[in-house]
C-alpha cells in the first residue's frame, strides 16, 4: 500500500496499463487482469473527475498500444499508413477509460462507487462493442483463454460476465488493502470463487456431444498474402491449392475448408476455374466451403466488391454468402473523401469500395445446417449469434492474418473463436490462410490447432452437440442489466441521497 500512496497518478495509469496490456499476449499472464487495475481504482477513488478522466485516458493509451501493437504490424499497407491506424484506434477506444476514470470521480465521495465500478467496466465495454466502429478485442475475456472453467458461464451472459469477475476481483482486493475486512467476509467471498470455478469446471465434464458427427479437412496453405494476387505468382498459386485441394480429398471427409480468399480470382465471374472446381466436388462427392473476392458491375460501370465464401456441392448449383460486417478503413472507408489508407493493398482491387452483405446465409450438408463467419467477423458475438438462431448446427471461420505477421493478432482472432463456441454451445472449425487453424469444441477446448507459418492439411470430427444457449437466444441482456444496474446504485442512488 505504501507504493500506491507514494506514487504519483501518471505513474499508477501507466503501471496499470502495461499490467493490464500484457495479459492478453500469448504469455500465460493472465492473471495479472486480478491485479493489474488496483493502482488505477487507486488513482480513481482519491482524485476528481478531471484528474481521473486524464488518468484514465492515459491507462488507456498503454494499455491499448500494449494489447493491439499488432495493428501497425499490417504488412499490406506503408508503415506510416498502419502507423497512424494505430495511433487512430488507440486515441478513440481510450476515451471510454476517460470516461469511466470522470464518472467514478463525479461518485467516489461514498461505497457506493466500488459497487458501481464493476457495472460501469461491463457497461463502457458494452457500448464500445456498437456500431460500424464496433471493437471487441479489448474485451476482458480474452485474458482468460488459459482459464475455461472462468468462462463457461458465457453462455448465459456472454464475455461481459467474465469482465464483471475481473473487475470484482480488482476492487474487493483493492478494498480489502484499504479497510480490515472481517475473517467472515473473507471467507464468503473465498467459498463464493471457489463455488463459481468449480461450477465452470463441472459444465465442462458435463457437456456431453450427440451420437452424430461429422469429419472436416480443413486446408491451411501459408501463402503471403501480399504474393498471392502478384500475377507473377499466379499459376503458382492456383497449382499449389489444387494439389492441397487433392491432398484433402485423400483424407475422405465430409466437407472441405479452405480460407478466406483461398485463390486469385474472382470465382463466380471466372467460369474456367469455378468448373475445375465443380468437376473435382463432383468426382470427389466431397463439397467444398472456399473464400473468394467477388465483383459486381451496376448499371452505371461503377465496381462494387465483396468478401464471399462458395458453398460447391455435387451436382448443385454453388451457393454465395456475403461478408456483413466489413473492416472500417481495410474494406470500407467510413469517409472515402477524407480516408482511403489502404487503397494500394495487393488485392488488384480498389479496397474502398467493398460492400457488406445482408443475408444471414444458412448452408446444408447432409441434412445438417452450417453457416460460414469471414475473418473479423468471428470477433463479434451478434454475427455467430444470428447464424445459430437461423438453424446452424456448427460454423466455419474463414480467416487470412497472414497480414499481421507472427504478432499478437492472429493469437487473439483465434482466441475470439473459442469464446463463440463457448457463448453458443457450437463446433467451431477455423481455416487461416497463414494459420491459425483448428477445431474447438463447444466448450472453447482445442481438440486440433495447426501454428502459424505452416503448410498443412489435417482432418478431425465435430461432434454436434445441442446447439445454442441463452445467450444465443436473448444477446447482451445481461450486458444491459449490469447498464441498468450502474445507472441505479450511482446516478439514481446518489440523487435519492441529495
Amino acid at each position: 500500500m505504501n507504493f500506491l500512496f507514494k506514487s504519483s497518478g501518471w505513474q499508477l495509469a501507466i503501471i496499470s496499463g502495461t499490467f493490464v496490456g500484457v495479459s492478453y499476449h500469448p504469455l500465460h499472464l493472465g492473471f495479472l487482469a486480478y491485479v493489474g487495475f488496483i493502482p488505477l481504482f487507486h488513482t480513481w477513488f482519491d482524485q476528481n473527475p478531471k484528474k481521473n478522466f486524464w488518468t484514465g485516458y492515459l491507462f488507456g493509451i498503454v494499455y491499448n498500444i500494449i494489447s493491439n501493437y499488432w495493428i501497425a504490424a499490417n504488412s499490406g499497407a506503408e508503415f506510416l499508413v498502419v502507423l497512424s491506424s494505430l495511433i487512430a484506434a488507440v486515441l478513440y477506444l481510450s476515451i471510454f477509460w476517460g470516461i469511466a476514470g470522470l464518472i467514478i470521480g463525479a461518485f467516489n465521495k461514498n461505497h457506493n462507487s466500488y459497487l458501481m465500478l464493476p457495472f460501469l467496466i461491463v457497461s463502457l465495454e458494452w457500448v464500445r462493442s456498437f456500431g460500424p466502429l464496433g471493437f471487441t478485442w479489448g474485451n476482458l475475456a480474452l485474458t482468460q483463454m488459459k482459464f475455461l472453467p472462468i468462462l463457461q458461464f458465457n453462455d448465459y451472459a456472454g464475455p461481459y460476465i467474465v469482465t464483471l469477475w475481473i473487475i470484482s476481483i480488482n476492487v474487493l482486493l483493492y478494498y480489502f488493502l484499504r479497510n480490515n475486512i472481517s475473517t467472515k467476509t473473507q471467507i464468503t467471498i473465498i467459498i463464493c470463487v471457489l463455488t463459481f470455478i468449480t461450477g465452470g469446471w463441472l459444465r465442462i465434464m458435463f457437456q456431453k456431444p450427440l451420437s452424430d458427427s461429422f469429419h472436416v479437412a480443413v486446408i491451411q496453405p501459408n501463402i503471403d498474402p501480399n504474393e498471392k494476387w502478384d500475377n507473377s505468382n499466379r499459376l503458382q498459386t492456383l497449382s499449389l491449392m489444387d494439389s492441397l485441394h487433392n491432398e484433402a480429398i485423400g483424407l475422405k471427409p465430409n466437407i472441405i475448408l479452405f480460407p478466406e480468399t483461398a485463390l486469385p480470382t474472382y470465382l463466380r465471374i471466372n467460369n474456367r476455374i469455378r468448373k475445375k472446381l465443380q468437376d473435382k466436388v463432383n468426382d470427389s462427392n466431397i463439397p467444398i466451403l472456399i473464400g473468394t473476392v467477388d465483383r459486381k458491375i451496376d448499371s452505371s460501370g461503377i465496381k462494387t466488391y465483396y468478401n464471399s465464401t462458395m458453398y460447391i456441392q455435387p451436382y448443385k448449383d454453388f451457393e454465395m454468402y456475403e461478408k456483413i460486417h466489413l473492416v472500417p478503413f481495410a474494406e470500407y472507408d467510413l469517409v472515402p473523401e477524407l480516408f482511403h489508407p489502404l487503397v494500394n493493398l495487393n488485392l488488384n482491387i480498389d479496397r474502398g469500395v467493398f460492400k457488406g452483405g445482408k443475408n444471414y446465409k444458412v448452408f446444408d450438408l447432409q441434412d445438417v445446417k452450417f453457416s460460414g463467419l469471414i475473418c473479423y467477423e468471428s470477433s463479434l458475438p451478434r454475427y455467430a449469434r444470428r447464424f445459430i438462431n437461423s438453424g446452424a448446427k456448427f460454423l466455419m471461420i474463414q480467416a487470412n492474418d497472414g497480414w499481421l505477421g507472427n504478432s499478437s493478432g492472429p493469437y487473439q482472432h483465434f482466441e475470439h473463436a473459442r469464446l463463440r463456441a463457448i457463448e453458443n454451445r457450437v463446433p467451431i472449425v477455423r481455416a487461416g490462410n497463414t494459420g491459425i487453424s483448428g477445431f474447438i469444441s463447444s466448450t472453447g477446448e482445442v481438440k486440433v490447432r495447426v501454428p502459424l507459418d505452416t503448410q498443412r492439411v489435417f482432418i478431425s470430427n465435430i461432434d454436434l452437440n445441442k446447439t445454442g444457449s441463452f445467450y444465443s437466444q436473448y444477446g447482451d441482456v445481461f450486458a444491459a442489466i449490469c447498464f441498468v444496474t450502474f445507472l441505479f446504485i450511482g446516478p439514481v442512488l446518489s440523487c435519492l441521497k441529495d
